[in-house]
């Protein structure tokens, strides 16, 4: 079927919220070819579950494509309308199973040596429509938290080396109730601008602060049910005689929250959703606890582009054969807290560059701190990049200078 011939009927399967929009562009869709279409089912498909911020993002590209008059919204698809298609991708369910069918998208276009021209257009059409874009106003400037090296007990490494050139480096934080002045900034801070999915605090291990309120809580040590369940199907697949890794990825992209216990009453569906997709689409996130802090932080951001952002990391497990972490030997991991501090310290120059991405970068602030330690860096407007400070601080004062 091509898209010409779409009904509302089309998307009866649905979920609500995703049927209504799609229900609404009928029309629209209708117009576009049939190596765009699929792209925006994609999202569509998954607005019920999508954050707030994705959801303004998704609606508001829709209506660019509805307010460009016909003509141009012609020109504007016609490199996506002249790529030459395999007719066999016609009879594909692409309304119902766009993800899939965008595989199979791919994986013609590159057969075909037509992918640079794809993304070439895509580029272009992306960069328009951002253009079109007003940017938002902040209820209050962003605030990055990464509190890192616990378990840590001795430490030759440099700590901080990236991050200390964009901003001052306090060797004299005195640590005592660090972590509760960071728990009550946030709490204070999801008080005053309360929104939806507006302030997180992912944790490596367990949700020690997870009680705070405002707060959208997310930790390593919950969601090891879902881990042990999917690491269970992974190495089924794994050990399977027609094992491909695009069997895998099928597989893993197949797989809903229901089916890895992820259905008790009062669940929070958008939640569960990020939460699965971080093991689903992830590497590594499976089985490092530090891997998992650090996707979790940039799909956070990526995707709900919260106020606040607190992320701690914990030891994770030392590396051991794919066949062992396949295994899932419970219980006799061994953690490696010095390995776990790299990680953790390169995770949390990742999450700044992240930050800075997003609307408002000019007047964010982030504070990275070596937990229970005297080490942390401060960057801000007000603070002088490359700058070195040892005057005695705590953390509550840490936190004023990047509030």
């Amino acid at each position: 079927m091509l898209p010409a011939r779409l009904t509302a009927e089309d998307f009866k399967t649905y979920p609500p919220k995703a049927r209504a929009v799609a229900v609404e562009n009928v029309a629209l869709l209708q117009d576009l070819p049939l190596s765009f279409t699929p792209f925006l089912l994609k999202e569509i498909i998954g607005y019920d579950w999508k954050f707030p911020a994705e959801q303004k993002e998704l609606d508001a590209q829709l209506s660019y494509l509805r307010a460009l008059w016909p003509g141009k919204r012609k020109r504007e698809m016609e490199r996506f309308a002249e790529l030459r298609l395999d007719p066999k991708l016609d009879s594909f369910d692409w309304v119902n199973s766009p993800a899939q069918f965008l595989e199979k998208l791919s994986a013609h276009l590159w057969a075909t040596q037509q992918l640079d021209e794809f993304r070439s257009a895509s580029e272009a059409y992306v960069h328009k429509f951002y253009e079109t874009l007003p940017e938002p106003a902040l209820p209050a400037p962003r605030l990055g938290i990464v509190v890192l090296g616990q378990g840590v007990q001795g430490n030759q490494y440099a700590l901080f080396r990236k991050l200390r050139r964009r901003g001052v480096y306090f060797s004299q934080v005195n640590p005592a109730k660090g972590l509760e002045a960071i728990a009550d900034t946030l709490k204070a801070r999801a008080a005053d601008h309360p929104e939806p999915y507006g302030h997180w605090y992912i944790d490596g291990a367990g949700k020690q602060f997870s009680s705070t309120a405002g707060l959208t809580c997310i930790s390593y040590d919950e969601l090891a049910p879902v881990r042990e369940t999917l690491a269970a199907k992974m190495k089924a697949a794994y050990e399977s005689p027609a094992f491909s890794p695009e069997v895998l990825r099928t597989t893993l992209a197949e797989i809903v929250p229901a089916t890895v216990g992820m259905n008790g009453e009062g669940r929070d569906a958008v939640l569960d959703r990020f939460a699965l997709t971080l093991f689903t689409e992830g590497s590594g996130t499976q089985i490092y606890s530090t891997t998992f802090v650090q996707w979790a932080a940039r799909e956070a951001l990526r995707r709900a582009q919260p106020l606040s952002l607190w992320i701690r990391y914990a030891p994770r497990q030392r590396e051991r054969s794919m066949d062992e972490l396949l295994a899932g030997t419970r219980g006799k991991a061994v953690t490696d807290p010095l390995g776990s501090l790299i990680d953790a310290d390169m995770g949390a120059y990742y999450t700044w560059l992240n930050q800075q991405r997003l609307t408002g970068a000019d007047r964010s602030g982030f504070l990275v701190w070596f937990e229970d330690r005297t080490e942390a860096v401060a960057i801000g407007p007000g603070l002088t990049p490359g700058g070195v400070d040892t005057a005695a601080i705590d953390v509550s004062g840490l936190l004023r200078k990047v509030s």
